[in-house]
């Protein structure tokens, strides 16, 4: 039931802290406070005997001890700071700054971006490798923070060291990806995805548009794990399907984790999204013990969110195997050779206000010059600013007033704005015409805006 707004959830705060490198980076607009960021020297990174594009090469092998040798750091500095690296402790800021210098001294442009969680400062950390086409943005993340009962080694110690090896060979191999590389390490990820929220949340809707996909890993070393791999992204899911294939593992997809980590937070605007899993809590059946190996009727970590997920709480295996495919992953995505031809585009950008508990408005692209019917896959691009999304009911209506449902309201959907782009099956209507984005807001209480509409043939 939507809460009265003298009862409404309160919403969280955050202090911002970006700097002229987040800026240059695109992750904030101009009239952001300042923030913390590093950029190393030319001479810091490692000189390869020549830079490589990404489609030159197969990705390297990422070293199993390499990533060992980072969850070894994690777990001393659990040991040192209280046994956890949790939101709010000092073994989080620890680990935070043990990464961030790694990739100082390899040439990226770090950036600490802070924000505040139940009164407590929080940071993540991103990393972009300079050059290629900042348009096109190949993105990696983990989150970095434990929960306060232990180390997190595999939960997810082990996700932020895959990311931060693969960053580091990026570096070795001084790679020239036609895409622009970026990675995040994302905190109080264990309070409800906090930091990546605030992270996308703060991107305008022109920096989300350029970011062609985001790859989260969140525990990849489980001690009796599974193959489980994203389907949200269906190139994302390939990529990573393929490796695996080519390696003779089977894999499954993500279930048990799904919207319970970082990726949701880009998923929920828009951004393509992939992945890879070992398991958590769930049991091992018997058919994926046969398929897997391992012990069936035993969860796939029995020491998730537990005192014992420490470096002895890893499978040495699957972290090598998921280490790689991060690598083919990034090598694979970045190289250009995958991104779809782009369509013609009809955009409206004039604002119409949104009636609080009112009528239904529109804003009318009107396409010419098409032939035949509309695509069966018409990206519909929705741009609202609103308070209290959940308020909202969107509808794409066709120029012969054939609507299609693309939001429904939801009570419980309490986050700010809808900015997303929807695929609809137009291939029955005809493509000229007045095409209506149709909003209405349906409670009372809050207030916004139609922003832009677009539609993508």
């Amino acid at each position: 039931m939507k809460l009265s707004a003298h009862h409404r959830i309160p919403r969280r705060t955050a202090t911002t802290a970006v700097t002229a490198a987040l800026a240059l980076a695109g992750l904030l607009g101009t009239a952001a406070p300042a923030a913390t960021a590093s950029t190393a020297a030319a001479t810091a990174a490692p000189a390869a005997a020549s830079p490589t594009t990404a489609a030159a090469l197969a990705a390297p092998d990422i070293p199993l001890a390499n990533v060992k040798g980072h969850l070894t750091q994690f777990q001393s500095i659990a040991g040192s700071n209280g046994g956890n690296r949790a939101h709010g402790r000092p073994g989080y800021k620890a680990s935070i700054d043990y990464v961030k210098a790694k990739l100082d001294a390899a040439g990226f442009i770090t950036t600490v971006q802070q924000f505040t969680y139940n009164g407590t400062t929080g940071y993540n950390l991103i990393a972009d490798w300079p050059g290629g086409d900042t348009n096109r943005v190949i993105m990696a993340g983990a989150h970095l923070d434990s929960v306060s009962s232990g180390a997190g080694i595999n939960d997810n110690g082990s996700g932020s060291a895959a990311v931060l090896e693969t960053a580091l060979a990026v570096s070795r191999a001084q790679l020239k990806p036609a895409k622009h590389l970026r990675f995040g390490w994302w905190g109080a990820e264990e309070l409800g995805l906090v930091g990546s929220k605030y992270y996308v949340n703060n991107l305008p809707a022109t920096e989300r548009a350029k970011v062609s996909g985001y790859l989260n890993f969140d525990m990849i070393g489980s001690p009796n794990p599974g193959y489980f791999v994203y389907d949200d992204d269906p190139a994302i899911e390939k990529t990573f399907k393929d490796y695996f294939a080519g390696l003779g593992v089977p894999t499954e997809i993500e279930t048990e984790g799904d919207g319970r980590s970082d990726h949701a937070s880009f998923k929920n605007v828009g951004i393509p999204v992939g992945g890879l899993f070992t398991g958590a809590s769930r049991t091992k059946t018997s058919a994926q013990a046969q398929k897997w190996g391992g012990t069936a009727g035993q969860a796939f970590d029995r020491c998730y969110h537990s005192s014992c997920d420490t470096t002895s709480n890893i499978n040495d295996t699957a972290l090598d195997r998921n280490s790689d495919a991060v690598a083919h992953a990034i090598w694979t995505l970045s190289a250009g050779t995958t991104e779809p031809p782009t369509g013609d585009t009809f955009e409206n950008t004039a604002d119409v206000a949104i009636p609080d508990n009112g009528t239904a408005v529109t804003s009318t692209v009107t396409v010419s010059g098409r032939t035949g019917n509309a695509p069966a896959a018409l990206k519909v691009g929705v741009d609202i600013i609103h308070t209290w999304r959940g308020d909202l009911v969107v509808d794409l209506l066709a120029p012969d007033g054939t609507a299609y449902r693309l939001k429904n309201s939801s009570g419980n959907d309490s986050a700010d704005n809808v900015q997303t782009t929807y695929t609809v099956d137009a291939s029955s209507e005809a493509a000229n015409g007045a095409w209506r984005l149709r909003v209405q807001d349906v409670a009372a209480q809050d207030t916004g805006y139609i922003n832009a509409f677009r539609l993508t043939f």
